[in-house]
This record gives C-alpha cells, structure tokens and sequence, in this order.
C-alpha cells in the first residue's frame, strides 16, 4: 500500500502519463469532461485574491481524471524565470541523451560559471567546482534546487537560450520564449515580452513533458523523479497541496514580484492535477508572496478534486 506523499512507482507515473496525454488531447465537449462542474465561483475567489494581495495572477489547472479546468489569465503573458530549468533538463534528455550514455557526460566549469549566473546551491560547492558535475547532476540541480548556474549550463549544451524556445515550439508551444541566461532573464519588467510564458502554455507543455509522449518513457520517468525532488515549493504549491498527494513542480522568482510554481499533483488513487500559477507585482522591489501560492494551490485543489 502506497503511504501518504509517497513518491508514485514508476509505473504509476507511466500509466498517469497515458492517460492524462488522451486528456490533454481531447477536444472540449467529449464525454471526458464533466459537465456538472463550473469554474465561476472558482475564479471569482481568484479575482479577490489577486485585490487582496495586490498582484497579477494567471491560472491554469486540469484535473486530467475528469477533464476539470480552471483558467483565469490563462493566456496573459508572465516572466517566466527559473520554470524554463525543466524545459532545459526535457530538451537535453530528448535532443541530446540519444543513446542513454548523454546524461553521464562530466562538465566542468569554474568559479565565475556561479558567479556570472547569480550563485547555485549546488554548483558553488568547492568540491563540485573541483570535480565538474555530470549532465544528470545539473539537471537535478536546476530542478531540484534551482540552481542558476546549473540551469545556464544547460543551456550552454544546448546552444543557448533560444534552444528552450525552439524545443516548445517543437512541442506546439507557441508562447513560450527564452531570450537570456541567468540572471538577466529575471528581470521581469511588466512591458517585456522576452523570457515569458503564459499559465495555459507552461501548464500545457509541462503536462507533455511530464504525462504526456513527448519524452520516451526513461526520459519521462527521470524528469518526474526531479520535479518529485524539488526542494524550492515548501512554502508555495507544497504548503497547499494536500499533505497525502504526491507533488511534482517546478518554482520561479523574478523581480517585480513574480513568483511562479507549476507542477503535477497525484492524489491518491487517481490521475494527476495539473497546476500553474504565475504572479507578477507592478513594483520592481515587490517581495514574492509565497503565501499567496499556497492559497491559490488549496483552493484549486479542493474545487477540483
């Protein structure tokens, strides 16, 4: 018996990600959605939300058992920040890791590799410095524990930044665009429309990552072990995601404000919830609200579920 916040088998996560690709898949109006359901009330709470902590919030969640949706500024475009680190880790894995021996590659770097890109809990460690880290280890540790220098080293394997916007248009990702490296690309300034994404299409292109055939099913496997790993959200999606589902996500923080989480959520016994939340402040030296996350996971979360 699986024990409460257990990490999903890897064949539950293989069998989730069929079934929530058929989901995704479907057109609206099939028998799939439940038609009893309305998300009004939902985003009305949203809304209030959004005036009482003062921010812009965009919304996609779906519960893929169901065919459930909430969506509020579901196509409004947010900075993006570190949410692009899991794109990074898929485009390596699909693009690069061709005959499983790609992700076992050492890479070195040096001292100013962390500096350059802001820090990194994992890539500033002397011995890490010394020893270099392996594609599989950066990979970790841009999901995981967001680290900057690791996610630049990625993209660094991948040709840059603009690599990560060309992998989403290959997944039918239309809106999301990197343009810069670590730190720059969290600027965030609310007229930019460079490194953002909107809740609908990060939502949409980390469900085809994570449940979806995007991936083949090792890659798959190993990207969700990540995002299950993630340290960041303790405070954000982890606090209001119930405590007995299994969560796999992926934060980003910015200037203004912007504080982002987006993940894939296993209750118990069923196929998953897709969660993304972005939030932007109008005040460049706004402080992230964390608290706010949280309560926009709970509500979510309790109205789909």
């Amino acid at each position: 018996m699986k024990t409460p916040g257990a990490i999903p088998s890897r064949r539950a996560l293989l069998t989730a990600g069929a079934g929530a690709a058929l989901a995704v898949a479907l057109p609206a109006g099939t028998a799939r959605a439940d038609s009893s359901y309305r998300a009004e009330g939902v985003v009305a709470q949203l809304r209030r939300l959004e005036r009482d902590h003062g921010v812009r919030m965009g919304v996609y969640a779906r519960d893929t058992a169901t065919g459930r949706t909430v969506l509020h500024r579901a196509d409004e475009l947010f900075p993006m920040c570190s949410l692009f680190k899991t794109v990074a880790a898929a485009a390596v894995m699909r693009d690069l890791d061709h005959d499983g021996t790609y992700l076992a590659k050492r890479i070195r770097y040096t001292q100013q590799d962390v500096t350059d890109a802001g820090g990194g809990e994992v890539t500033r460690l002397a011995q890490n410095i010394a020893n270099g880290l392996t594609v599989a280890e950066l990979c970790s540790a841009a999901i995981a524990q967001s680290d900057n220098a690791a996610g630049n080293l990625l993209l660094r394997e991948l040709g840059g930044p603009t690599a990560i916007t060309g992998f989403c248009r290959s997944l039918g990702d239309r809106t999301t665009r990197l343009d810069r490296w670590e730190p720059e690309l969290n600027s965030a300034e609310p007229s930019r429309v460079t490194d953002t994404t909107s809740p609908r299409a990060i939502g949409l292109t980390y469900t085809r990552l994570a449940l979806g055939n995007a991936l083949s099913p090792r890659h798959r496997e190993q990207l969700n072990q990540w995002l299950l790993a993630n340290t960041t959200s303790r405070a954000r999606m982890r606090k209001g995601v119930p405590a007995e589902w299994a969560l796999g996500d992926k934060t980003g923080a910015g200037s203004y404000g912007t504080n982002n989480d987006v993940g894939i959520a296993w209750p118990p016994g069923r196929p998953p919830v897709v969660l993304a939340i972005l939030t932007t402040k109008p005040e460049a030296a706004a402080p992230r609200d964390d608290e706010l996350i949280a309560r926009t996971a709970r509500l979510l979360t309790e109205s789909l579920v």
